[in-house]
């Protein structure tokens, strides 16, 4: 009888996911184009001044989409910039071909292959959190595509422990998909709210940011798995391209926050700023860790000087 009865709660918990599902995407759907990519598709998101030099490509952090990196930031950005987002493989309504499309060096080549598609030659790229460490690879394995890096709270190498026990559990075959198609869309509903909320402490959180970043999509299964195997695969992934980091060549700024309590700063930005021959690091002693919405007219500032002094350089040289 109790058998039968979790059979029964696992059902119809499957169907109120299926449901739940059809419902998110219904609220939040593609907001531009798909560009096709070795088997899987990215969601591209191409605003602002076609005419205003070098394109920035903006890439969100775990657990979100592109609509994390658009409000306040890209918006702002896009008012005298072409601003490329981009959702990343597996998230928002970008898909993924393979489980290992979840590591940095494969979503880098994808993203390539995709910016080489809409013809962006050269870009500046803002990456924020776990995009720190594919922001690092891109400019490590595809240089010729970054001409500038500025990233916010970062991350850029291991650290001790894990990347939560839930996230081990949906990442695991047969219960993962189970737990992801049962009970994680309306548990998410309950904690989503709270979780942001902890995120960007000591700032708090604007009105509406859950429902104005369609933070919700993530609650799909399929989304779901792959946002966990990211977080996952993150640690080795950071591990093994760290060593790297001095054939950096393009110039790198980092902004991070001395609080932030989801990606250390001195685990992760400090390091990598002394590693990379051409970087500046700035650390505010109140910034958590959603920079791009606690400080984007300094992001916006820092992003044009670079902008500049790249034009400029270029300028001598011709």
């Amino acid at each position: 009888m109790v058998v039968i009865l979790v059979v029964a709660a696992l059902i119809m918990l499957a169907l109120a996911t299926q449901a739940g599902v059809l419902a998110l995407q219904r609220a939040f759907p593609p907001q531009g184009p798909m560009v096709e990519v070795d088997g899987a598709t990215l969601h591209v998101v191409d605003v602002g001044r076609r005419d205003a030099g070098l394109p920035i490509v903006m890439l969100h952090g775990a657990s979100s989409n592109l609509e994390a990196m658009r409000r306040p930031l890209g918006d702002l950005l896009a008012k005298h910039h072409r601003v490329i987002l981009i959702d990343r493989p597996g998230h928002g309504w970008s898909t993924r071909a393979r489980r290992r499309d979840s590591t940095p060096q494969i979503q880098a080549r994808m993203i390539d292959e995709a910016l080489a598609k809409l013809g962006i030659a050269r870009a500046i790229f803002v990456v924020h959190s776990w995009s720190g460490a594919l922001g690092a690879r891109l400019a490590l394995d595809h240089p010729q595509r970054v001409a500038g890096l500025v990233m916010l709270a970062p991350v850029t190498h291991p650290w001790r422990g894990g990347v939560g026990r839930y996230n081990e559990l949906i990442a695991t075959p047969v219960i993962g998909p189970l737990l992801a198609y049962t009970i994680t869309l309306p548990l998410g509903y309950v904690l989503a709210e709270s979780g942001a909320r902890n995120v960007f402490l000591p700032q708090v959180m604007p009105d509406g940011f859950v429902r104005d970043s369609a933070t919700p999509l993530l609650l799909r299964p399929r989304e779901f798995i792959a946002n966990a195997f990211d977080l996952v695969t993150l640690k080795a992934s950071v591990a093994a391209q760290a060593p790297r980091y001095g054939e950096i060549s393009a110039p790198v700024v980092i902004i991070a926050g001395e609080p932030d309590k989801t990606v250390s700063t001195n685990i992760h930005a400090r390091p990598f700023a002394a590693m990379v021959p051409n970087a500046k690091l700035i650390v505010l002693p109140d910034l958590g860790h959603m920079v791009q919405n606690a400080v984007p007219d300094l992001v916006k500032t820092e992003i044009e000087a670079m902008s500049d002094a790249i034009t400029s350089v270029q300028a001598a040289a011709d």
